[in-house]
């Protein structure tokens, strides 16, 4: 029998940093690797910047009833907490100069690694779904003041599909060319958005009920631990598993506290004023946590003449966005084995959105509370693939870039039948145990507080380290 030796495309390309990426997973050169932490800063502040920020922080308030001022603890603890993990995570990256879930194939074998890799691809998609529904819904309003138009998808389905395709377009045009366009892009849009969201934010103070705000009375802290895992399971744990895709390109130099420093900052600055202004709204009225349509919710809090700068910096924080997410899910595409480009790899994964935003924007009858669960429920396996991935961390300061890009028998990554058992076995119980505490243990203290994922962490990570994975 011949040995599978199948490895993925161009893993001979020694193409250097330019305007076209045309480098895929495998690892890059130490030569190449020029990056600093100041660039991270700017990727994870843009792809923060989001209106999506908003009803997360109305949540807060309307669904689980916190202060303002405890909304505001939660959102700092819940945002850069998380981000700090991502940062961490990033430290890989730095390391073996290749994507998060290529790395992770040392880890759990070329075998085992398909099922986490899978589960990041999924929820890569659904967020940029999210992002793209979003969006479109934006862009629709504009053409609502623009031309006096229905704001209604369904009453325009041409015009819809054609908000979702310039959507579409612009994330194609930044995440198709790679990295280093990625990083300049995201740094400067985010002056020219990160402005206009200070003044659509300072408008929007002026609505809040700065009565009912003082009125509200404080939640027990068991709330507040809620708190913190909805916010940390909405911004962060989301992002980790992406995070090493992006510090692929660090100077091998670059420390691993600056690394965990940019992330948890560059996420957590705008993170953090976005979800504490979210619940301030929420505090007069409740009604944001629940819009099907959050665009047009937070657009009637306006002055008409402020809706145009509005919907600009909504779509433009979208859309920073999903450039990330969609450059991660490029990669990750290919490291589950599909033998295309990387740029092709972007396009198929902007052509599962486009589809998806048609249905959820003309078809279906909602979007974003089922949506949104069904997230919620990947970020489970994340959370476990992380603790396992993190513990590994502790000893393996560096891989073997020949067997990362192997996923035949001939592999030191093969391990047994391909697996890692210990790895997967931890991370197959992990995810069982966080079923459990959404399922039925859904009724205990930690199940009813939404720390399911903390214990989802624990078991995974305590579990390979006690099978002995924290060991040479």
């Amino acid at each position: 029998m011949t040995p599978d030796t199948t490895t993925t495309p161009d893993t001979t390309t020694e193409t250097p940093q330019g305007t076209l990426e045309t480098r895929g997973i495998e690892p890059v050169p130490e030569a190449e690797r020029t990056g600093h932490p100041r660039q991270l800063f700017w990727v994870w502040f843009a792809a923060n910047i989001s209106i999506l920020g908003l009803p997360l922080g109305a949540t807060l308030v309307a669904g689980t009833g916190l202060t303002v001022w405890q909304a505001v603890i939660v959102a700092a603890v819940g945002s850069v907490g998380s981000f700090a993990i991502v940062g961490a995570v990033s430290i890989a990256g730095r390391r073996g100069g290749a994507p998060g879930l290529t790395l992770s194939r040392a880890v759990f074998g070329a075998r085992g690694n398909i099922g986490p890799t899978a589960v990041s691809l999924i929820s890569r998609l659904g967020w940029e779904t999210v992002n793209t529904t979003t969006a479109a819904f934006a862009l629709l309003s504009l053409f609502t003041i623009v031309f006096a138009t229905s704001p209604l998808a369904t009453d325009h389905p041409v015009l819809t599909i054609a908000c979702i395709a310039v959507f579409e377009l612009l994330t194609v045009l930044v995440s198709g060319l790679g990295h280093a366009v990625l990083v300049a892009v995201q740094r400067w849009a985010t002056w020219v958005f990160g402005a206009l969201n200070l003044v659509v934010g300072g408008f929007l103070v002026a609505t809040i009920d700065w009565s009912a705000v003082a009125a509200a009375t404080p939640a027990p802290l068991g709330a507040m631990l809620a708190g913190i895992s909805v916010i940390a399971a909405g911004t962060g744990i989301g992002w980790a598993n992406a995070s090493a895709d992006i510090s692929r390109y660090q100077a091998p130099a670059v420390r691993a506290g600056a690394l965990v420093t940019s992330a948890a900052a560059g996420a957590g600055i705008p993170l953090v004023l976005l979800i504490s202004l979210g619940s301030m709204l929420a505090a007069g009225d409740p009604s944001l946590a629940e819009a099907g349509d959050p665009v047009a919710a937070i657009r009637g809090m306006l002055p008409p003449w402020m809706a145009v700068p509005y919907l600009v910096a909504a779509f433009g924080g979208l859309l920073l966005s999903n450039h990330l997410s969609v450059y991660s899910a490029g990669l990750t595409t290919l490291t589950l084995g599909i033998r295309i480009p990387r740029v092709y790899a972007v396009v198929v994964d902007v052509v599962i959105t486009f589809v998806g935003a048609i249905y959820f924007m003309l078809v279906a009858d909602s979007f974003y509370g089922p949506f949104i669960a069904f997230i919620s429920l990947l970020a489970v396996p994340i959370t476990a693939w992380v603790g396992v991935f993190v513990v590994d961390m502790l000893h393996r300061h560096s891989y073997d870039p020949v067997a990362l890009m192997d996923t035949g028998r001939t592999s030191a990554y093969w391990y047994r039948g391909g697996i890692e058992p210990r790895a997967v076995s931890a991370w197959a119980l992990a995810i069982v145990v966080g079923y459990l505490f959404m399922g039925p243990l859904a009724g205990t203290w930690v199940g009813e507080n939404g720390l399911g994922w903390i214990v989802t962490f624990v078991v995974a990570a305590g579990g390979y380290a006690l099978m002995g994975g924290a060991k040479r």
